[in-house]
């Protein structure tokens, strides 16, 4: 477990608050992590975002009227923070009985108030239901790798011996399974996510990442810190010219976790999957 993480409201039983509370952010320095992989702050192997969406958001208007809408928040990789998933959960909770005179001003407070959570300035988009409704739902890009016959019997924790490449062939490709699967370091809840790896560099044998994937399925972590352990390891296999790997996890609480890390700058379009 996270040193940090049993002092957060995670599996514990909790107040909701529906009056504006911001001291309910609850967040965890990654530095502890990025040790863990050895990884240090001050040079981070990796650029990328994380997108939080929130399905559960809702203020009142100054006549009374409650208002709902649908959140996005983009937490910069390197802030030092992640905030923990049930305090937002709580915090924007909060939120529900709360005035706020126009979208703006909610937007606004969301953005001070996350931002110094995370330690680094966070965006905020906020969407009404039809909007998010026009967009749809998107499938995965590149080749899905989940047909693979594949055995496999260790699912204790992640094993990047099971990688495998073609150290004479470079190829550049997409790949993607939905059958990422480990567990909250707290709860012990399952976390599901849909993986996508994109890269130039040594060929990948697909069934080897496939089980490799697999091998997540009972290991204990917090989603972006799994999405960094799989994004370090096939970049000491490969050694890319580039690589790009990121996560779609399943919402649990109203809120889903997308993690996307790579060598180069992204601008990754957030958009949500069948199981989102």
């Amino acid at each position: 477990m996270h040193p940090a993480a049993e002092h957060s409201p995670l599996g514990k039983s909790s107040e909701y608050i529906a009056t504006y509370s911001p001291e309910l952010l609850f967040p965890i320095p990654r530095l502890a992590k990025w040790a863990e992989l050895g990884v240090s702050g001050d040079a981070l192997p990796w650029q990328g975002v994380d997108f939080w969406n929130c399905f559960e958001l809702s203020w009142l208007l100054p006549s009374g009227k409650p208002v709902v809408a649908i959140g996005e928040f983009a937490i910069p990789c390197d802030s030092p923070n992640i905030i923990e998933s049930k305090s937002f959960k709580l915090y924007l909770n909060s939120l529900n009985q709360t005035v706020f005179a126009t979208v703006d001003a909610l937007q606004a407070c969301l953005v001070e108030d996350l931002s110094k959570a995370a330690g680094k300035a966070v965006a905020v988009k906020l969407s009404s239901l039809a909007e998010v409704q026009a967009q749809g739902v998107t499938a995965l890009p590149g080749l899905c790798i989940d047909a693979l016959d594949v055995s496999i019997s260790n699912y204790t924790h992640p094993q990047p011996e099971l990688l495998r490449c073609a150290p004479d062939r470079l190829v550049e490709e997409t790949v993607h399974s939905h059958l990422l699967k480990s567990n909250c370091p707290v709860t012990g809840q399952p976390d599901w996510g849909s993986v996508v790896v994109e890269y130039k560099g040594r060929a990948l044998e697909h069934a080897s990442l496939l089980t490799y994937l697999i091998s997540f399925r009972q290991h204990a972590d917090f989603h972006e810190q799994c999405v960094e352990r799989i994004y370090l390891d096939l970049k000491n296999l490969l050694q890319p010219e580039h690589l790009t790997v990121y996560a779609r996890y399943v919402r649990r609480g109203g809120l889903d976790i997308n993690p996307y890390r790579s060598t180069a700058p992204i601008s990754p379009q957030n958009l949500r999957l069948v199981r989102q």
